[in-house]
């Protein structure tokens, strides 16, 4: 996303007039949610200095703070003391979706009564990812098959992460194929709207929807 965020963290992006972040915490707000946990890594103070304790929003939020960015699965292992030891939903910030969030809440539910350690939502493959990520025949995730894109959008249990040295480089990846491959993975496919805000060109791209051009 450079040069764009050279100076400001990708989640303060802005479309539609407010942050990508922002857009996240009124919507897990909006689902029920009490408590969010931001980790960040890149320009992390401008993020805090933005949403503060949350009280403006309605959710506590907490930071997990890394020195140098952890990846997803380090990311979220160094978190783990915020979050607790129940099922948790974690949503990538740089992505924007109409993605109904109580769904989330009640995919925490679900998976807190399973055998599950995670749920995922899958989309359908957008342009630069037409390979897509997991297969999904039915509410199980597969390694093999018609693949679907994961969209950054999850429920996980704290185990899953466990292994996960707190401060080390982890990718989410390798973590959930082992998990697929032992059958401890569900999803669901969401048709709607999804954006990967991973290029200026991209955030030029949804700006201009917003714009109605």
């Amino acid at each position: 996303m450079r040069p764009l965020t050279d100076r400001v963290p990708k989640s303060l992006l802005e479309v539609g007039g407010k942050p990508l972040i922002v857009w996240h915490i009124e919507k897990l707000a909006a689902a029920g949610f009490t408590h969010i946990v931001i980790n960040h890594a890149h320009l992390g103070a401008l993020i805090e200095h933005a949403l503060g304790d949350g009280s403006r929003f309605g959710p506590a939020i907490a930071y997990s703070r890394e020195p140098a960015a952890l990846e997803t699965g380090g990311g979220i292992a160094n978190a783990l003391p915020l979050l607790g030891a129940a099922p948790f939903a974690a949503v990538n910030a740089d992505v924007f979706t109409t993605f109904d969030y109580v769904a989330l809440a009640r995919s925490i539910r679900r998976l807190a009564q399973s055998e599950d350690v995670a749920h995922l939502v899958l989309v359908d493959n957008p342009a630069h990812h037409l390979g897509g990520d997991f297969a999904l025949p039915g509410e199980r995730v597969l390694l093999d098959g018609e693949r679907l894109t994961f969209s950054g959008i999850a429920v996980y249990r704290p185990e899953m992460f466990a292994g996960i040295e707190r401060g080390a480089k982890a990718q989410l990846a390798p973590l959930l194929r082992e998990q697929i491959a032992e059958q401890r993975v569900s999803g669901e496919h969401y048709r709607g709207r999804w954006h990967d805000i991973g290029t200026p060109e991209r955030l030029a791209a949804l700006t201009r929807e917003f714009d109605g051009h």
